[in-house]
């Protein structure tokens, strides 16, 4: 690499969370992830130009996932780049870019199952279809271990970091060792307070691998994602911070799974608890948060283990 390439961050709300997509700015500039319909036009645009740069030339679009929050506005911004970006995601999560039912698919198969809401299809279609620009073909399916050529020199290293979905990955710029994550570091989760993760033995070697290999020298959120204080962490976490937070998120994780372990050795319980039927682990943690609040990350994170150990026996 030529020379330094410098990242901003181009946040926009989204209800309880702010939405974190960042841009390279290379030779051929990249936006990773895209918040939702409205981010490209009435969030990322008039950044751009405070920073006298132009959507229209942006070329790369880099997705590290495949839910609303991370690809909604891929569409939208591929337009406005006059269709010349490049839309790229793994392979495995490309089925959420081609399809909003995919999104709606997902939620019956998991969440539903426990939040029970008679109106659990028709919101999340309502949602797939205001949040998701519109459906397309990705240009580029990636599997992790590729190198993504910027231009001047630049280039963005690709590595496959499943758990919190299938298909995560981390886009790294080489050479300084910037990381882009998405949702693949939970820490202690966002507006929730609970991580999120759908593979937990998948998302605790991927922290491993982030932690021990990529070694990240600025690490980026997809969310702000808060540590055992409740604090948010800020945006680009750099050095011993980065490695704070990679370490927390496994410390959690491991707190988790031994208390998962436990509500699950004789099956799980229907109660009248609202974290039902994962009650025990709840009250061992002490979370407390309202587990019916979308994207239900405690409900989506316990039915992996919940699936992990059915799978043992």
């Amino acid at each position: 690499m030529t020379h330094d390439v410098k990242v901003h961050s181009l946040v926009s709300p989204w209800g309880r969370f702010g939405l974190y997509s960042f841009f390279i700015d290379a030779p051929e500039p990249a936006v990773v992830d895209t918040g939702i319909t409205t981010s490209p036009a009435e969030g990322m645009a008039p950044a751009l130009e405070a920073l006298g740069r132009r959507i229209e030339d942006v070329r790369w679009i880099l997705l590290t996932h495949g839910h609303i929050d991370h690809l909604g506005g891929a569409h939208a911004l591929w337009e406005l780049t006059g269709r010349r970006a490049q839309v790229v995601i793994h392979e495995a999560d490309a089925h959420l870019l081609r399809s909003r039912r995919a999104h709606v698919d997902h939620y019956l198969d998991v969440r539903q199952k426990y939040l029970n809401d008679p109106e659990g299809e028709a919101k999340q279609t309502g949602m797939a279809e205001q949040a998701i620009s519109g459906e397309m073909e990705p240009t580029l399916l990636v599997k992790g271990g590729e190198r993504l050529s910027l231009g001047g020199g630049v280039s963005v290293s690709v590595h496959h970091i499943p758990g919190h979905t299938a298909g995560s990955v981390a886009y790294v710029v080489d050479g300084q060792n910037d990381v882009f994550v998405g949702d693949a570091v939970q820490a202690h989760g966002a507006a929730n307070g609970f991580p999120g993760y759908e593979d937990p033995t998948a998302y605790r070697a991927s922290l491993e691998h982030l932690r021990d290999e990529v070694r990240p020298n600025r690490l980026f959120l997809g969310h702000p994602y808060r540590g055992p204080d409740g604090e948010p962490y800020e945006i680009g976490l750099a050095g011993d911070t980065a490695r704070q937070a990679l370490q927390q998120s496994l410390d959690l994780e491991a707190r988790i799974a031994e208390s998962a372990r436990r509500c699950l050795q004789d099956g799980p319980r229907e109660t009248d608890s609202v974290y039902s039927p994962f009650a025990r682990v709840a009250e061992e943690l002490g979370y407390t948060g309202d587990p019916t609040l979308e994207p239900s990350p405690f409900f989506t994170t316990l039915d992996g283990y919940l699936r992990r150990s059915a799978a043992a026996r």
